[in-house]
């Protein structure tokens, strides 16, 4: 998954908002009416002969004129407003998903003489005391925000009744906005194109669900619109707007912690004392209580129950739910019976209804990211609904890793993709697990891997054995959760005192259970050298040379067996790329103990002996850059020619996607451009600006940059008639001017501090006088983009390295 533009997930929450003594201004407004109630029609008058749906808020719908009334009988009265998109656009790219929550808001009607506002309360500033004065002196100060204003139409006895259509079929879900930032259009709702959907509109006692289609129309449609509309200048979705009360009395606050494992709820405080922090965090999370709160094993009061999209097909669906219920066992553990169950979502049941949390299947015309969303109280950062959504092509990039590794395919038709098939399955059973834990509360932990696989809140590669010259994938993926899975419920969910829960911390700590976050994991500024993404083993450098002998057998053995029969052989280009780039990711983890550290995150007085922060040891740093420098070398990155006499152009009917390599052959099939790729993605991390400036301040770039030059341009290459014939000279030129080009970005880059540019400006002219004696037209080339640099003082490359295709999400 991906936070949005997560990446992972999103938890969407609004903060806080004490909402006692709200300011009544309605009465004042009135005294101004243009219309007072007198003289509208009573609502009965208004509505007669309307189709008529009871519950929170009533609301009533005008066939003839195709308009939805809404009564408005709470005044001045907080609820929960939250916005959905029942039915999405069906790409990854401009991430507008079927089943996608939008911002969770604290809202209250409010009257104006003839209007009612819809007024979204600020949530994050407030005043925590009983004094009504301090906490409106707060809500005076801070903004709030007016969503919509509604025309009264009728009224009586002090209810009144409001046309809610055109607020139905306004962009609450700012789609305008997030199609004009990604250059896919200009687009607008369309009202005469838009209408109220009752199939999905509903009342309920304590929630009203209103559902609209509404078509935006426009022009200038981008790539990825034209992909998926069948009318790029009317695009027709559907938005879902949940009027829900906010939950009972009874639900227990509970403070975050760092080392939790939880997301968090943020707020202001300013009846905090002034030397008291004013910032203060909360854990978001279910409501749960035992129905016998003595009892060592006890059934909850209500237990938590999601529920899953019919639409998913077997055997897949088995696998959510297998995987979805493995929370159940981590329950038990803090003595709940049956309190985490996984049921099938009622036929008359709504996905977007806020009373269900759900598992839903949504399908996207290409790969992409799995996410946990959340509908949360933002008073106290109690989880209401927990929202699953899971991308079906998911399944199929881990088939197709896997059949990459197995061949299963034989030349007389008959294959046996059994393995296949269970890896695929174990890697929906671990991600149905890991994203219905984001809406348990629960934030990545992605020093898991490198922790003996200790969660599935981590981003898993499929763990592929070599056992005596055979590829084995029985243990791709662990089954169940793991330690620092049960820790996180036992310290979100156990019925433990503050102190109990620091003892948790302190335990788990000396246990020796990592945890690193999202920041800290990413390759490029992030620093932890035990928090990754994507990778295994607690030695990240191991593990690349391990894996890198996988990806050596896989690819020897990769041919026509890597295919079902029927299909077009230039099939193999697609199959190939997980296995050429299989250590892509194991790349990300090894570069990250260069220039990186151990720390962990501590709070003062957890406990007696901080560790605070140490850099990695210099020894496992030039290892690191051993195994990363041996991933650009010729024979890593050559394939074999059996292979590629076997990769002809794509067959008529065929074309090349994202999922291909992008080569400079034109039609043909591009080997060095692959080594290309797969070279820059390794180069591209090891000289981010933010790593070379850790390095200098190690005092440690000169010598990595040194060996670098030496491993890469620093070295006679062979005159340009004889590189023709030879694909090691070829790769070994092209991976030339990928270093060079990634230095050169080092260089100019506007994040690149003082002391690093001066050492790589330092090497590059070291560099210059060694290419000034070659003779090698490659090397020319370089040297004289290096005397234009110095001249112009600008960097303008005539060669931009190509990018492997798309890995994540697997």
């Amino acid at each position: 998954m991906k936070l949005v533009p997560l990446t992972g997930l999103l938890l969407l929450t609004a903060g806080f908002y004490s909402y006692a003594n709200t300011v009544a201004l309605s009465n004042l407004a009135l005294s101004g009416a243009a219309v007072t109630q007198d003289q509208l029609p009573t609502v009965a008058t208004f509505t007669k002969g309307m189709k008529q749906q009871l519950g929170y808020f009533d609301f009533y719908y005008d066939e003839r004129k195709d308009k939805v009334y809404l009564k408005v009988d709470k005044l001045n009265q907080p609820f929960i407003f939250q916005s959905s998109l029942p039915r999405g656009l069906g790409s990854n790219d401009i991430g507008l998903d079927r089943g996608q929550l939008g911002d969770t808001r604290l809202v209250q009607f409010e009257q104006f003489g003839n209007k009612v506002m819809l007024k979204q309360l600020n949530t994050y500033y407030r005043a925590e005391s009983a004094n009504a004065a301090e906490r409106l002196s707060v809500e005076e100060a801070f903004a709030s925000s007016v969503l919509a204003g509604l025309p009264v139409v009728a009224a009586e006895q002090g209810q009144l009744l409001v046309d809610y259509s055109e607020f139905l079929w306004s962009d609450i879900h700012q789609i305008s906005s997030r199609l004009a930032a990604q250059n896919q259009g200009s687009y607008t709702p369309d009202a005469k194109r838009s209408g109220v959907y009752l199939a999905r509109s509903k009342a309920f006692p304590r929630n009203t669900e209103l559902e609209a289609m509404v078509t935006y129309s426009g022009s200038k449609a981008g790539e990825f619109v034209t992909q998926v509309t069948p009318a790029p200048d009317a695009i027709t979705v559907h938005l879902h707007h949940s009027l829900v009360a906010l939950p009972e009395e009874g639900y227990q606050k509970r403070r975050f912690h760092p080392y939790s494992g939880f997301w968090k709820v943020e707020y202001m405080d300013y009846a905090t004392a002034f030397d008291e922090p004013i910032t203060q965090r909360l854990l978001p999370r279910h409501r749960l209580q035992k129905k016998d709160p003595k009892a060592t094993l006890s059934e909850a009061v209500e237990p938590i129950i999601y529920y899953l999209d019919p639409g998913v097909p077997e055997p897949v669906r088995t696998a959510l739910k297998e995987g979805a219920l493995w929370w159940n066992s981590a329950y038990e553990k803090i003595g709940y019976k049956n309190a985490f169950q996984v049921k099938d979502l009622p036929k008359d049941a709504d996905p977007m209804d806020v009373r269900y949390n759900v598992i839903q299947w949504v399908h996207r015309a290409s790969r992409g990211w799995s996410y946990g969303y959340g509908v949360t109280d933002p008073r106290t950062g109690e989880i209401i609904k927990g929202h699953v959504t899971l991308g079906s092509l998911r399944v199929r990039q881990d088939f197709l890793i896997a059949t990459g590794l197995t061949a299963p395919y034989q030349q007389n038709g008959s294959a046996d993709a059994s393995k296949a098939k269970a890896m695929a399955l174990a890697r929906i059973r671990q991600l149905s697990a890991h994203e219905v834990g984001h809406t348990l509360g629960l934030i990545h932990n992605f020093a898991g891997s490198a922790n003996g696989r200790s969660t599935v809140m981590d981003y898993p590669h499929p763990l592929v054995d070599l056992r005596n010259g055979h590829i084995r994938l029985d243990n791709a993926y662990r089954e169940g959760l793991g330690e620092w899975d049960y820790y996180a419920i036992a310290y979100g969910y156990g019925d433990h005192s503050d102190a109990e829960r620091l003892a948790l911390v302190q335990k788990a700590k000396q246990q020796g259970l990592e945890y690193m976050a999202d920041e800290d994991a990413r390759p490029q500024g992030g620093v932890s050298a035990k928090g990754h993404l994507w990778d295994n083993g607690s030695d990240a450098v191991a593990e690349l040379r391990r894996l890198g002998e996988v990806r050596k057998q896989a690819l020897q053995k990769f041919g026509l067996n890597n295919i079902r029969a029927g299909q077009p052989l230039s099939a193999l280009q697609e199959a190939l790329v997980p296995i050429y780039a299989l250590h892509r990711y194991q790349v990300e983890a090894a570069v990250k103990l260069i220039a990186g550290a151990y720390y962990q995150y501590e709070l003062k007085g957890d406990y007696e002996n901080a560790k605070g922060f140490q850099w990695v040891e210099p020894d496992k740093q030039q290892q690191a850059l051993d195994a990363i420098l041996a991933t650009i070398k010729p024979d890593y990155l050559l394939l074999p020619p059996e292979l590629l006499a076997l990769i002809p152009p794509k067959a008529f009917g065929d074309s090349d996607g994202r999922e291909s390599f992008h080569g400079r052959y034109g039609l043909a099939f591009d080997p060095i451009s692959a080594a290309e790729a797969a070279a820059n993605h390794s180069l591209s991390l090891l000289l981010h600006p933010q790593r070379l400036n850790r390095l200098s301040g190690q005092q440690q770039l000169q010598p990595m940059l040194a060996k670098l030059l030496d491993a890469t341009l620093r070295q006679p290459w062979p005159a340009e008639e004889q590189a023709g014939s030879s694909p090691q000279a070829l790769v070994q030129q092209r991976v030339g001017h990928v270093a060079f080009y990634q230095l050169m970005q080092s260089l100019t880059a506007a994040d690149t501090a003082p002391e690093a540019r001066a050492i790589v400006r330092s090497e590059l002219m070291r560099l210059a006088v060694f290419l000034q004696k070659q003779s090698n037209a490659s090397q020319q080339l370089l040297l004289s983009q290096w005397q234009q640099y110095l001249q112009s003082g600008k960097w303008q490359p005539v060669f931009v390295p190509k990018e492997l295709p798309p890995g994540a999400p697997i």
